[in-house]
């Protein structure tokens, strides 16, 4: 899941970000409202943590842009008030969730999560193929039953796999979907980690390679 905070308290931003990727999130962060204006039109993200009370373009004219522009990126917006005309208001601009500070960071999390369900198309929210569970609300992979020990980036690539449903998936939109906008665009940082994914999933493959095109998971059985 790709995610945008937009936040002019850099602590805040930044504690939020580190806590979102230890759950296995792509995070990219901005701490003006100009900055994080063009991110969000930039970018492709599943959700936007976005503070109403910016500097710069307001968070409000964020919200109602992403709104007007047709985009499937859901936005979770933050704000110091509370009260329920607030609420309301975030809400009409065309937030799909709101949430007071200050705020528990596990309640922040799983709101994301929701939002990120809620992306288009859908994703059950637990992912399977033939015998192999992914649950990406606890953050666990089965096989036949056993744990599969898969990193950050191992489970966000399996999980981008397994939502594409047999469609091929390029390494230019999994480096887009699972690492942040740090990650050198020429890494072979996808190869690798396809590699030792398959190698931890064990046998028989459920990854294929398209030559050319990218990955996709296997027709187990076929």
């Amino acid at each position: 899941m790709r995610v945008l905070v937009v936040e002019d308290e850099r602590n805040l931003a930044d504690a939020i970000a580190r806590g979102l990727r230890k759950r296995g999130m792509a995070v990219d962060v901005a701490y003006d409202g100009d900055a994080g204006h063009e991110a969000a039109f930039v970018t492709r993200y599943d959700v936007v943590v976005l503070d109403r009370d910016l500097p710069g373009v307001h968070g409000d004219q964020i919200c109602a842009d992403l709104a007007a522009s047709g985009a499937l990126t859901r936005v979770l917006m933050l704000t110091a008030s509370g009260t329920v005309a607030d609420r309301v208001e975030g809400l009409q601009l065309g937030a799909d969730d709101y949430l007071p500070k200050p705020f528990a960071f596990d309640e922040l999390v799983a709101r994301v999560l929701a939002l990120g369900r809620r992306a288009t198309p859908a994703a059950p929210p637990v992912l399977e193929l033939a015998d192999l569970v992914l649950d990406p609300a606890r953050r666990v992979a089965t096989r036949a039953g056993m744990p599969v020990d898969l990193t950050n980036k191992e489970f966000g690539v399996l999980s981008e796999l397994l939502k594409a449903r047999g469609a091929v998936v390029s390494s230019e939109e999994l480096l887009e979907r699972v690492w942040d906008a740090n990650t050198d665009p020429f890494t072979t940082i996808v190869r690798v980690t396809v590699m030792t994914l398959r190698k931890k999933l064990g046998d028989p493959p459920l990854i294929e390679t398209v030559v050319g095109a990218g990955y996709r998971t296997a027709e187990v059985g076929a």
